[in-house]
Formats: C-alpha cells, structure tokens, sequence
C-alpha cells in the first residue's frame, strides 16, 4: 500500500464505505426497480454549523465505465486530498458514489441485462441527490465536481439545485449535447452490439462475436494518438 493510500486509510473509520438502498426507484422511463443500490466511499467527515447545516461536503462524480474508487488514486487524491491540500480529509468530507450501472452499485449485469430499466442523465443525479440528502444526511454541497460523464453531472446538479451548493468544478465536458464524431462512434458501438447475431436480447450464452467490433471502436475513440513523428514501431507494427 502507498503512502498516501495508507494515509487516506488512517483518515477513515469503519463505516466509510457503504451501500444505500432505494425503495422502488422510479425512472424516467416510467420503468422500476424494487431495490436501487447506490454504493459509496466517504472520506473525513461532515461538520455542521450553528444551525445544524453541513458546511465541509464535497461530491466528486465519475465518468463513463468509472468508480468513485478511481478518485483515490496517486494521480487525483495525491494532489487533493492530503494536509493543507485543497480537499484535506481533514477539514472536508468527501463523498464519492459509484453511479447507477457502475462499480458496486445496480447494473444491468447484476441479473436483468438488457430487462434493466433504461436511464440516463436524470436518473443518475436523482439518485445522486437522494443519496447525500437522504442517505447521508447531508443538507448542504460546499461543492460538486465531475470528470467527463461526472462534468455533466455537476452541471446537471448546478441547474437543479443552486440553493444546496456553493460551487461547481465540471472537468472535461462542455454543457451541451453530444454531436458530431463523439455521438457517431457511442450509435456505432450500441448498433454493433445491438445488431449481432448473437445479440439474443443481451442474453448471452457465449462472448458475443458484435462486442469485438464495438470494444475496436472504443479503442479508437479513447486511445491517445501518436504523435506526428511515430514510427510504425511505435505504433505496434514492427
């Protein structure tokens, strides 16, 4: 274990990371579900002022295929988390969910597959809010920062409740829909899994031979291009 994962680990008690149930979660497509879980990690903890209001949380929402584990990597908590930092653990109490169809909480490969209720951006921060709110507790956000689908989040959270935040760090997104060669490529990956063979609902008996054209297009679209003066060997090809 890393120093600083060891510190992280010194900061925090049993109870940190948990699981929050949902009673008959009702999306936006009208569909159910009888049991939503929403896992999370919490680090420090919550202060509250006179009136009995949390002034410390922090909400930090990941990304596309993440984990709210990801933010206690070197990278990210190494530079955010530690003493006199920005978000010291010591002063701030951090709340890092796994989202809906992500890390621990409820997802489609849990059992339902493609019977899983269909949702989006709107589920996703409503059960975002009834987790700090309900689940922790938590009446007020000193802030609220997302990377990528967790930038559209926050400022999905920046339009729907201003008056429960005091700030907003949306990192790698921009406020509007998803056009041109990025939404292309996401309508590629669906139609190829979609319209495999072996599709069979999503009920898959074997790897379905669609997902390896849609994990050659993921690969493209989220690989770092070479730069100008790569070889062939660089890239791979001897």
């Amino acid at each position: 274990m890393t120093a600083l994962l060891c510190l992280l680990v010194a900061m925090t008690a049993p109870g940190d990371t948990a699981t929050f149930v949902l009673r008959d979660f009702r999306f936006a497509s009208g569909e159910t579900l009888p049991e939503l879980r929403l896992h999370y990690l919490t680090l420090g903890r919550p202060r509250r002022d006179a009136a009995g209001m949390v002034r410390n949380a922090v909400l930090i929402l990941h990304g596309t295929g993440g984990s709210g584990s990801q933010f206690l990597s070197p990278l990210f908590a190494g530079e955010l988390y530690g003493p006199r930092q920005p978000l010291d653990t010591a002063s701030h109490y951090i709340i890092l969910p796994d989202d809906i169809g992500h890390g621990r909480s409820s997802k489609p490969s849990d059992g339902l597959r493609a019977r899983f209720p269909r949702y989006g951006y709107d589920d996703m921060v409503l059960a975002e809010y009834r987790l700090v709110t309900e689940g922790l507790h938590v009446d007020h956000l000193l802030l609220v920062m997302g990377t990528s689908m967790g930038c559209m989040h926050s400022w999905l959270w920046a339009e729907r409740h201003p008056d429960v935040m005091d700030g907003v760090v949306p990192l790698a997104c921009l406020p509007t829909q998803i056009a041109g060669r990025n939404r292309m490529w996401r309508r590629l990956v669906s139609d190829d899994i979609r319209g495999d063979p072996d599709w069979n609902g999503g009920n898959y008996t074997r790897q379905p031979r669609g997902l390896r054209a849609a994990l050659q297009l993921l690969f493209i679209a989220g690989s770092s291009p070479l730069p100008a003066t790569a070889t062939r060997a660089d890239a791979g090809f001897g």
